[in-house]
Protein backbone atom coordinates (compact mmCIF):
# COMPACT_ATOMS: atom_id res chain seq x y z
CA UNK A 1 0.00 0.00 0.00
CA UNK A 2 1.38 3.42 -0.87
CA UNK A 3 2.19 5.80 1.67
CA UNK A 4 1.52 9.56 1.63
CA UNK A 5 3.06 12.58 3.36
CA UNK A 6 0.67 14.77 4.90
CA UNK A 7 1.78 18.28 6.16
CA UNK A 8 -0.50 18.98 9.01
CA UNK A 9 -1.04 23.02 9.15
CA UNK A 10 -2.00 23.41 13.02
CA UNK A 11 -0.50 20.22 14.96
CA UNK A 12 -1.40 20.00 18.19
CA UNK A 13 1.60 20.73 20.56
CA UNK A 14 3.27 18.21 23.23
CA UNK A 15 3.29 18.07 26.90
CA UNK A 16 6.53 19.42 26.83
CA UNK A 17 5.67 22.28 24.65
CA UNK A 18 2.93 23.20 26.36
CA UNK A 19 4.74 23.35 29.69
CA UNK A 20 6.06 26.59 31.02
CA UNK A 21 8.68 27.33 33.50
CA UNK A 22 7.62 29.67 36.35
CA UNK A 23 10.22 32.06 34.72
CA UNK A 24 7.65 31.79 31.68
CA UNK A 25 4.17 31.91 33.01
CA UNK A 26 5.22 35.04 35.18
CA UNK A 27 6.51 37.02 31.97
CA UNK A 28 3.40 35.62 30.18
CA UNK A 29 0.77 36.70 33.00
CA UNK A 30 2.17 40.22 33.46
CA UNK A 31 2.37 40.70 29.80
CA UNK A 32 -1.70 39.90 29.87
CA UNK A 33 -2.06 42.45 32.97
CA UNK A 34 0.15 45.20 31.34
CA UNK A 35 -1.32 44.72 27.59
CA UNK A 36 -0.44 47.60 25.18
CA UNK A 37 2.06 48.90 27.73
CA UNK A 38 4.31 46.29 27.48
CA UNK A 39 7.98 46.78 26.33
CA UNK A 40 10.97 45.46 26.22
CA UNK A 41 12.33 47.51 28.93
CA UNK A 42 10.12 46.21 31.79
CA UNK A 43 10.78 42.16 29.80
CA UNK A 44 14.26 43.35 31.16
CA UNK A 45 13.15 44.00 34.12
CA UNK A 46 11.28 40.82 34.96
CA UNK A 47 13.06 38.49 37.14
CA UNK A 48 14.72 35.67 36.17
CA UNK A 49 15.70 34.04 39.78
CA UNK A 50 14.42 34.61 42.74
CA UNK A 51 14.75 32.25 46.17
CA UNK A 52 11.63 30.41 47.51
CA UNK A 53 10.91 29.68 50.86
CA UNK A 54 8.03 28.02 51.31
CA UNK A 55 5.21 30.02 50.30
CA UNK A 56 7.11 33.34 49.74
CA UNK A 57 9.33 33.86 47.30
CA UNK A 58 12.51 36.97 47.68
CA UNK A 59 12.32 38.60 44.65
CA UNK A 60 16.31 40.48 44.13
CA UNK A 61 17.09 44.11 44.34
CA UNK A 62 17.20 44.81 40.59
CA UNK A 63 14.00 43.61 39.75
CA UNK A 64 11.26 45.61 39.11
CA UNK A 65 12.89 48.83 39.40
CA UNK A 66 11.28 50.21 36.23
CA UNK A 67 8.84 53.62 36.99
CA UNK A 68 5.66 51.97 35.35
CA UNK A 69 5.86 48.78 37.60
CA UNK A 70 4.54 51.45 40.51
CA UNK A 71 1.55 52.68 38.67
CA UNK A 72 0.08 48.99 39.05
CA UNK A 73 -0.01 48.95 43.06
CA UNK A 74 -1.24 46.12 44.60
CA UNK A 75 -2.26 44.09 41.53
CA UNK A 76 1.53 43.31 40.42
CA UNK A 77 2.72 41.71 43.31
CA UNK A 78 -0.65 39.52 43.37
CA UNK A 79 0.10 39.00 39.82
CA UNK A 80 3.36 38.29 40.62
CA UNK A 81 2.83 36.15 43.40
CA UNK A 82 0.01 33.90 41.65
CA UNK A 83 2.33 33.34 38.54
CA UNK A 84 4.92 31.90 40.95
CA UNK A 85 2.44 29.79 43.20
CA UNK A 86 3.39 32.08 46.15
CA UNK A 87 1.17 33.57 48.94
CA UNK A 88 3.98 36.39 50.38
CA UNK A 89 6.36 38.35 47.97
CA UNK A 90 9.44 39.85 50.22
CA UNK A 91 12.50 42.27 47.62
CA UNK A 92 16.02 41.90 48.81
CA UNK A 93 17.72 45.63 48.77
CA UNK A 94 22.07 45.75 50.18
CA UNK A 95 22.83 44.59 53.16
CA UNK A 96 22.63 47.05 56.35
CA UNK A 97 26.35 48.39 57.54
CA UNK A 98 25.22 48.20 61.19
CA UNK A 99 27.32 45.60 62.14
CA UNK A 100 25.26 42.34 62.65
CA UNK A 101 24.06 41.85 58.90
CA UNK A 102 20.97 42.91 59.09
CA UNK A 103 19.13 42.43 55.62
CA UNK A 104 17.25 45.49 53.85
CA UNK A 105 14.18 43.52 52.46
CA UNK A 106 11.14 44.87 51.73
CA UNK A 107 7.65 42.25 52.21
CA UNK A 108 5.82 43.15 49.48
CA UNK A 109 2.82 41.02 49.80
CA UNK A 110 1.66 39.31 53.21
CA UNK A 111 1.70 40.03 57.18
CA UNK A 112 5.03 38.86 58.14
CA UNK A 113 8.13 37.47 56.88
CA UNK A 114 8.94 34.53 59.21
CA UNK A 115 9.68 31.35 57.16
CA UNK A 116 11.06 27.70 58.09
CA UNK A 117 13.73 26.22 55.90
CA UNK A 118 14.89 22.84 56.11
CA UNK A 119 18.94 22.13 56.06
CA UNK A 120 19.98 18.14 56.89
CA UNK A 121 17.04 17.36 58.95
CA UNK A 122 17.16 20.57 60.78
CA UNK A 123 14.55 23.16 61.21
CA UNK A 124 15.52 26.66 60.87
CA UNK A 125 12.58 29.54 61.37
CA UNK A 126 13.22 33.13 60.95
CA UNK A 127 11.65 36.08 59.99
CA UNK A 128 13.21 37.21 56.10
CA UNK A 129 13.35 40.71 56.74
CA UNK A 130 15.29 40.86 60.09
CA UNK A 131 17.52 37.74 59.62
CA UNK A 132 20.12 36.85 56.89
CA UNK A 133 20.15 32.92 55.62
CA UNK A 134 22.77 31.69 53.56
CA UNK A 135 22.38 28.65 51.77
CA UNK A 136 26.04 28.76 50.16
CA UNK A 137 27.21 27.65 53.97
CA UNK A 138 25.34 24.14 53.56
CA UNK A 139 28.48 22.59 52.94
CA UNK A 140 30.26 23.93 56.76
CA UNK A 141 26.92 22.85 58.20
CA UNK A 142 27.02 19.26 56.66
CA UNK A 143 31.25 19.17 57.70
CA UNK A 144 30.28 20.45 60.99
CA UNK A 145 27.09 17.44 62.15
CA UNK A 146 30.08 15.09 61.03
CA UNK A 147 32.49 16.31 63.67
CA UNK A 148 33.05 13.76 66.87
CA UNK A 149 31.51 16.30 69.74
CA UNK A 150 30.03 13.87 72.30
CA UNK A 151 30.29 14.89 75.14
CA UNK A 152 31.52 18.44 74.50
CA UNK A 153 30.96 21.67 75.52
CA UNK A 154 30.53 24.23 72.00
CA UNK A 155 30.66 28.02 72.81
CA UNK A 156 29.52 29.25 69.48
CA UNK A 157 30.64 33.00 69.59
CA UNK A 158 28.55 34.45 66.32
CA UNK A 159 25.32 32.16 66.74
CA UNK A 160 22.60 33.77 63.99
CA UNK A 161 19.90 31.91 64.32
CA UNK A 162 21.95 29.23 65.04
CA UNK A 163 23.18 27.94 61.46
CA UNK A 164 26.10 25.99 62.80
CA UNK A 165 24.96 25.67 66.52
CA UNK A 166 22.04 23.00 65.48
CA UNK A 167 24.06 20.74 63.74
CA UNK A 168 26.33 20.55 66.75
CA UNK A 169 23.43 19.67 68.94
CA UNK A 170 21.49 17.68 67.12
CA UNK A 171 23.50 15.57 64.54
CA UNK A 172 27.34 16.17 66.24
CA UNK A 173 26.15 14.93 69.66
CA UNK A 174 27.45 18.57 71.94
CA UNK A 175 26.25 17.50 75.30
CA UNK A 176 25.83 21.48 75.56
CA UNK A 177 26.16 24.81 73.92
CA UNK A 178 26.82 28.18 75.24
CA UNK A 179 25.60 30.91 71.94
CA UNK A 180 26.29 34.15 71.99
CA UNK A 181 24.32 36.55 69.57
CA UNK A 182 23.74 40.65 70.00
CA UNK A 183 21.25 40.75 66.73
CA UNK A 184 17.53 40.45 69.05
CA UNK A 185 16.10 39.27 65.84
CA UNK A 186 18.39 36.50 65.30
CA UNK A 187 18.09 35.77 69.21
CA UNK A 188 13.58 35.21 68.77
CA UNK A 189 14.62 32.91 65.97
CA UNK A 190 17.55 31.05 67.57
CA UNK A 191 15.33 30.51 70.61
CA UNK A 192 12.51 29.17 68.10
CA UNK A 193 14.78 27.26 66.09
CA UNK A 194 16.40 25.46 69.56
CA UNK A 195 12.94 24.52 70.77
CA UNK A 196 11.48 23.75 67.49
CA UNK A 197 14.57 20.83 67.23
CA UNK A 198 14.14 19.99 71.19
CA UNK A 199 17.54 20.92 72.31
CA UNK A 200 16.43 23.71 74.22
CA UNK A 201 17.39 22.07 77.00
CA UNK A 202 21.15 21.77 76.19
CA UNK A 203 22.05 25.31 75.34
CA UNK A 204 22.46 28.65 77.35
CA UNK A 205 21.91 32.12 74.95
CA UNK A 206 24.47 34.85 75.85
CA UNK A 207 22.40 37.55 74.34
CA UNK A 208 24.80 40.59 74.10
CA UNK A 209 28.59 41.46 72.44
CA UNK A 210 30.88 38.72 73.16
CA UNK A 211 33.57 40.44 74.12
CA UNK A 212 31.83 41.22 77.43
CA UNK A 213 31.28 37.42 77.43
CA UNK A 214 31.86 36.31 81.78
CA UNK A 215 32.61 32.45 80.54
CA UNK A 216 35.87 31.30 81.34
CA UNK A 217 37.39 28.01 81.33
CA UNK A 218 34.18 26.13 79.98
CA UNK A 219 34.74 24.87 76.20
CA UNK A 220 35.94 21.61 74.25
CA UNK A 221 35.09 23.40 71.15
CA UNK A 222 34.76 27.01 70.14
CA UNK A 223 33.11 27.93 66.63
CA UNK A 224 33.62 31.56 65.12
CA UNK A 225 31.65 31.73 62.05
CA UNK A 226 31.66 35.77 61.44
CA UNK A 227 32.73 36.69 58.02
CA UNK A 228 35.08 38.62 56.39
CA UNK A 229 36.72 38.24 59.86
CA UNK A 230 36.11 36.74 63.32
CA UNK A 231 39.40 38.30 64.75
CA UNK A 232 37.82 40.35 67.20
CA UNK A 233 36.45 36.99 68.86
CA UNK A 234 39.96 35.23 68.96
CA UNK A 235 40.61 36.88 72.57
CA UNK A 236 37.10 35.55 73.78
CA UNK A 237 37.83 31.95 72.62
CA UNK A 238 40.62 31.64 73.86
CA UNK A 239 39.52 32.71 77.26
CA UNK A 240 36.56 30.20 76.95
CA UNK A 241 38.70 27.25 75.98
CA UNK A 242 39.19 24.88 78.80
CA UNK A 243 42.84 25.82 80.38
CA UNK A 244 43.59 22.60 81.81
CA UNK A 245 43.28 20.41 78.48
CA UNK A 246 42.61 22.78 75.52
CA UNK A 247 40.14 22.06 72.40
CA UNK A 248 39.50 23.07 68.70
CA UNK A 249 38.82 26.43 67.32
CA UNK A 250 36.73 26.74 63.83
CA UNK A 251 37.39 29.92 62.50
CA UNK A 252 36.06 31.42 59.39
CA UNK A 253 37.90 33.96 57.83
CA UNK A 254 37.59 35.54 54.28
CA UNK A 255 41.06 35.27 52.16
CA UNK A 256 42.44 36.89 49.67
CA UNK A 257 43.19 34.07 46.62
CA UNK A 258 45.59 34.71 43.58
CA UNK A 259 43.92 33.39 40.18
CA UNK A 260 44.82 29.48 40.52
CA UNK A 261 47.11 28.45 37.53
CA UNK A 262 46.40 25.45 34.96
CA UNK A 263 45.10 22.35 37.03
CA UNK A 264 47.50 19.39 37.82
CA UNK A 265 47.61 16.36 39.87
CA UNK A 266 47.54 17.73 43.56
CA UNK A 267 46.58 16.48 46.70
CA UNK A 268 42.42 16.65 46.92
CA UNK A 269 41.06 18.82 49.78
CA UNK A 270 38.28 16.71 51.54
CA UNK A 271 35.29 17.87 50.86
CA UNK A 272 35.95 20.90 49.50
CA UNK A 273 33.54 21.86 47.65
CA UNK A 274 31.96 25.70 46.11
CA UNK A 275 28.55 26.67 45.95
CA UNK A 276 28.54 28.52 42.93
CA UNK A 277 25.24 30.30 42.24
CA UNK A 278 22.63 28.98 39.74
CA UNK A 279 19.33 28.44 39.24
CA UNK A 280 17.17 26.12 37.91
CA UNK A 281 15.57 25.59 34.37
CA UNK A 282 12.13 26.69 36.51
CA UNK A 283 14.19 29.97 37.80
CA UNK A 284 14.55 28.99 41.26
CA UNK A 285 17.69 29.62 42.51
CA UNK A 286 18.98 26.43 44.16
CA UNK A 287 22.45 27.92 46.21
CA UNK A 288 22.62 31.52 46.28
CA UNK A 289 26.15 32.66 47.12
CA UNK A 290 26.49 35.77 49.55
CA UNK A 291 28.86 37.50 47.19
CA UNK A 292 29.34 37.97 43.71
CA UNK A 293 32.50 35.40 42.64
CA UNK A 294 31.50 32.46 40.30
CA UNK A 295 35.06 31.03 40.25
CA UNK A 296 35.05 27.31 40.83
CA UNK A 297 37.15 26.28 43.87
CA UNK A 298 40.39 24.42 43.22
CA UNK A 299 40.84 20.79 44.70
CA UNK A 300 44.36 21.93 46.51
CA UNK A 301 45.24 24.23 49.40
CA UNK A 302 46.46 26.90 47.37
CA UNK A 303 49.60 28.71 49.32
CA UNK A 304 47.74 31.87 50.75
CA UNK A 305 45.41 29.63 52.77
CA UNK A 306 48.34 27.87 54.04
CA UNK A 307 50.26 31.34 55.04
CA UNK A 308 47.03 32.55 56.40
CA UNK A 309 46.26 29.21 58.87
CA UNK A 310 50.19 29.21 60.13
CA UNK A 311 49.91 33.00 60.49
CA UNK A 312 46.47 32.69 62.37
CA UNK A 313 47.90 29.42 64.55
CA UNK A 314 50.91 31.56 65.86
CA UNK A 315 48.76 34.31 66.77
CA UNK A 316 46.63 31.90 68.74
CA UNK A 317 49.68 30.47 70.49
CA UNK A 318 50.86 33.84 71.58
CA UNK A 319 47.17 34.72 72.78
CA UNK A 320 46.97 31.27 75.21
CA UNK A 321 50.69 31.64 76.22
CA UNK A 322 49.88 35.56 77.34
CA UNK A 323 46.73 34.68 79.26
CA UNK A 324 47.35 31.69 81.14
CA UNK A 325 51.66 32.57 81.43
CA UNK A 326 52.63 29.01 80.11
CA UNK A 327 53.32 27.65 76.49
CA UNK A 328 50.59 26.44 74.79
CA UNK A 329 50.89 25.07 71.08
CA UNK A 330 48.83 25.20 68.36
CA UNK A 331 48.18 22.63 65.53
CA UNK A 332 46.64 22.69 62.04
CA UNK A 333 43.89 20.12 61.48
CA UNK A 334 42.23 21.02 58.84
CA UNK A 335 41.60 23.92 56.49
CA UNK A 336 37.77 23.59 54.76
CA UNK A 337 37.17 25.86 51.83
CA UNK A 338 33.38 26.76 52.37
CA UNK A 339 32.59 29.10 49.32
CA UNK A 340 33.80 31.58 46.57
CA UNK A 341 32.67 34.97 47.76
CA UNK A 342 33.99 37.44 45.53
CA UNK A 343 36.31 37.14 42.80
CA UNK A 344 39.42 35.50 44.22
CA UNK A 345 38.00 35.62 48.02
CA UNK A 346 37.36 32.00 49.33
CA UNK A 347 35.21 32.00 52.75
CA UNK A 348 37.73 29.12 54.37
CA UNK A 349 37.36 27.77 57.90
CA UNK A 350 40.51 26.80 60.12
CA UNK A 351 40.62 23.87 62.20
CA UNK A 352 43.26 24.77 64.76
CA UNK A 353 43.97 22.37 67.86
CA UNK A 354 45.33 24.33 70.62
CA UNK A 355 46.71 22.27 73.61
CA UNK A 356 48.32 23.40 76.58
CA UNK A 357 52.31 22.60 76.95
CA UNK A 358 52.44 20.04 80.04
CA UNK A 359 55.62 20.98 81.86
CA UNK A 360 59.03 18.42 81.56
Amino acid sequence: MPCRLVQIQDPVPSRAARRRTPAQKLRDELQRLLGESWSEELERDVPHAWQRHGDLILLSEDSFGAAPWEKLGPALWETVASALGAQRLARRGRVLPDGMRTPNVTLLLGQDGWVEHVDNGIRYTFDVTKCMFSPGNITEKLRVASLPCSGEVLVDLYAGIGYFTLPYLVHAAAAFAHTCEWNSHAVEALRRNLALNGVQDRCRVHHGDNRQLELRDVADRVNLGLIPSSEEGWPVACRVLKKGTGGVLHIHHNVETLPAPAPRQAPVLQAERGSPEGAGSDGEVQSPMEGSGKETLGARIRPEWQRWAEATAARIQGLLAELHGQPWRTSILHIEAVKSYAPHVHHLVLDLECRPTLPA
